[in-house]
């Protein structure tokens, strides 16, 4: 049902059950991690109304695992990808594995998928320096300030019939800023950075 990928290590696809409808994948060699990555292998997808909460887990310095919430994947958003690597230092938070005596060796971490109600994944909050930054919320941020721009300025358009004329102020075609708007959106969909150069 799910996968984990660490950067150039194997792909593990064979998570460990400890519940009924939780699931782990062992860590080894923790400190060497920075990011990981969660997905659903697309073979079963979840219940509906249902997704999994990820967690990461390592040993603090007594060896008891301090687990801490990263994110989600649901149907909708079939895997993710979480820096670990800052959150060694941090403290626990509430999770759902607490009350298993989940087998572990001192050098392994772990991530735990807990299988959920989508409502109460959307009341959670992970750790927040375990989210990556990528070009999708760059795009989609971009994406929504354009569409802001275009609702303001489309909001004060007027007709020629409508205009008084006012020598001091400048007018500029509804179209010129739809043109633009169309124009902006194109490059971004080929080239988020485009705008660098």
């Amino acid at each position: 049902m799910f996968g984990c990928l660490v950067a150039g290590r194997l792909v593990q696809t064979a998570a460990q059950q400890v519940a009924e409808d939780k699931f782990v994948f062992d860590l080894p060699d923790y400190e060497s991690i920075n990011h990981v990555v969660v997905f659903m292998l697309g073979t079963v997808p979840f219940p509906e109304g249902m997704g999994g909460s990820v967690y990461f887990s390592y040993p603090d310095s007594n060896g008891i695992p301090v687990w801490q919430l990263l994110g989600f994947v649901t149907n909708g958003k079939p895997s993710a990808i979480f820096k670990i690597s800052g959150l060694k230092s941090g403290e626990g938070s509430q999770h759902p594995f607490g009350a298993m005596n989940i087998v572990r060796t001192p050098s392994v971490a772990q991530i735990g998928i807990s299988v959920e109600l989508l409502d109460s994944l959307a009341q959670q909050t992970p750790v927040g320096s375990a989210a990556v930054s990528s070009v999708d919320s760059f795009t989609q941020f971009t994406q929504k300030m354009l569409d802001n721009f275009y609702n303001f300025a489309s909001s004060f358009a007027v007709s020629q019939a409508q205009m008084t004329p006012n020598p001091s102020e400048m007018f500029i075609p509804a179209n010129v800023v739809l043109k633009w708007y169309e124009n902006f959106q194109r490059r971004l969909a080929q080239n988020p950075f485009f705008w660098k150069t």
